[in-house]
């Protein structure tokens, strides 16, 4: 792909968010705050016992969530151990114990970790029934806990956040499912492929014979990128021809992973009543999504040593027909927000390009981030930008009129803690306890090195992260990664979001403070430069030690 070409691809894209921007970003908004409810779901409502006019306390949201993602959790494995006897499963066998819960965490949590080729392992019944349900389900789940945490901001002396489960059906039906339809017809006429055709034998032009695996794949890659999920139906995930078999395909399906994340700034913005804050947000967001994009870029085409450098760039492990700049364009989309799709191989990026997509992770997934998780992090960052600034100025901090006191940081700085910790935790016990991880050097790693540890590196942060994504190098279905990396998921999403909940429900309970001559205001662009900062060195101070250690080492060998 040409340099011009690429400016073409990349100037269409930000045409196509812009003009999506204003008109989706006020249809969320309505959607989350009206008090009419459609006829399909006034029948669900009363299915599960549901009353939409009643709004809930953080702590009865909180419930919700769990106990909607426990059950998600459990009916995904039973589908998965009882794939054998089910009808559409083409003859494929049970999933193991391990694996099976290792994948039913992934897609509850929008992870979609995948240690498994999708086409040789999960029927349709699975599929459908199971992951792609999940889809919907976790995207949902996400842009209900932002919605929730914009309220609390937005409220006044409130001790409610709204209603999960309003919150929930309202995402799914007038948001997900809609949108998804769409962006799968849109895909099929791509040439996308969409059938239940299953296994089919073919002879090929040697004489030999080849199976060629079918299914409805349009439907799943529609809803894995707009709700940022990331599972593939096929190994290769967005690399296969069958997913993503053109130029124009691949720059769509990067179009529907930003799509949702970047409209919610408006939507924030015209629910706290100060559309200056969304364009606010949405500057920081498009600051930080250039600048890793640029870096990606020029480390691929400098390349990892004078071989890459004299074919004009690093192209092992990608696409003809995308190229290394379509490449670096989805890669950077997909580790920015929470999707883990993958058009071309990350453990075969450079060094100092496969670092970039760490650091992407790293970050929090918030330039946009993932459908809802963006947004609630990103505000998590501002409220610590605007407890710093309040430091050194030596006035009391306030966000959108509400006082960020003892009980507000604490939340926000066990939120930043949190996925770090994980993270970590999982990298160091599985180098330091061979007798409990089996050893990952011999049955897991396969690179030595710097590589190596790159590459179990990477597989925590993106479990922590929930973005599902992986360097392949690595060997992930063993007992003890389909473990610790499940524990990794289910932790980096849930911990997060109790202290989303927490955070929202005590800035539902303050009254808004008039703004005086001591307040920060935080739609200028001096805010968005500190906020800009503060994501960066709350990253770099945790991570660059493992960075160091690993992609960092190998990059300036």
């Amino acid at each position: 792909m040409t340099v011009l070409l690429f400016i073409a691809q990349l100037a269409t894209l930000a045409l196509l968010l812009a003009l999506c921007y204003r008109p989706l970003g006020a249809y969320m908004a309505r959607t989350f705050t009206s008090d009419r409810d459609l006829a399909i779901e006034r029948g669900f409502y009363r299915l599960v016992g549901v009353q939409s006019g009643s709004s809930q306390s953080w702590r009865n949201y909180l419930r919700g969530v769990l106990a909607f993602s426990v059950l998600g959790v459990l009916v995904l494995y039973a589908l998965q151990r009882l794939q054998a006897v089910l009808p559409g499963s083409l003859g494929l066998p049970a999933i193991p114990e391990g694996l099976a819960f290792n994948t039913a965490v992934s897609f509850v949590t929008n992870t979609n970790w995948q240690s498994y080729s999708p086409e040789l392992t999960m029927g349709y019944t699975v599929q459908f029934a199971g992951l792609v349900v999940q889809n919907f389900a976790s995207a949902a789940v996400g842009l209900a806990v932002a919605i929730a945490l914009v309220r609390g901001l937005a409220a006044r002396r409130s001790t409610t956040i709204g209603n999960f489960w309003v919150d929930l059906t309202r995402g799914v039906l007038r948001i997900l499912l809609p949108f998804s339809v769409v962006a799968a017809i849109v895909l099929i006429i791509g040439g996308v492929v969409q059938n239940f055709n299953g296994f089919e034998h073919v002879q090929t032009l040697t004489g030999g014979t080849a199976t060629i695996p079918g299914g409805p794949a349009a439907s799943q890659e529609a809803i894995k990128e707009l709700g940022t999920n990331g599972g593939g139906f096929f190994n290769a995930n967005s690399a296969h021809p069958f997913e993503n078999p053109t130029a124009w395909t691949n720059l769509f399906e990067i179009f529907l992973m930003l799509l949702i994340p970047f409209s919610l700034a408006r939507t924030f913005g015209i629910m706290v009543g100060d559309r200056r804050q969304g364009r606010t947000v949405l500057a920081v967001m498009s600051s930080l999504f250039l600048l890793s994009l640029i870096s990606l870029t020029l480390f691929e085409y400098a390349g990892g040593g004078s071989a890459t450098r004299t074919a004009a760039g690093a192209m092992e492990g990608k696409e003809q027909r995308f190229g290394i700049l379509a490449s670096t364009l989805f890669g950077t989309s997909t580790t920015l927000t929470s999707t883990g799709a993958v058009d071309a191989a990350h453990d075969s990026l450079t060094p100092l390009g496969g670092m970039m997509t760490l650091i992407n992770m790293m970050l929090g997934e918030l330039a946009p981030g993932g459908v809802g998780s963006g947004l609630y992090g990103f505000l998590i960052i501002a409220i610590v930008a605007v407890f710093l600034a309040g430091l050194m100025i030596g006035r009391t901090p306030t966000f959108l009129g509400k006082q960020v006191g003892g009980r507000e940081i604490k939340l926000a700085s066990l939120y930043l803690l949190t996925t770090p910790a994980i993270v970590l935790a999982g990298l160091g016990i599985s180098f330091a306890i061979p007798a409990l991880t089996g050893d990952l050097t011999k049955v897991s790693i396969f690179n030595p090195g710097q590589h190596g540890f790159s590459e179990v590196l990477y597989a925590f942060t993106s479990a922590g992260n929930n973005n599902g994504s992986a360097f392949g190098g690595i060997t992930a279905n063993t007992p003890w990664l389909n473990a610790a990396l499940a524990g990794a998921m289910f932790l980096g999403r849930y911990l997060p979001i109790v202290f989303v909940l927490a955070l929202a429900g005590s800035f539902a309970t303050q009254d808004v403070r008039p703004a005086n001559e001591g307040t920060l205001p935080t739609h200028r662009p001096q805010f968005a430069v500190l906020v800009f900062g503060t994501v960066l060195v709350v990253s770099a101070l945790t991570y660059f030690p493992v960075l160091a250690l690993g992609p960092l080492a190998e990059g300036l060998v």
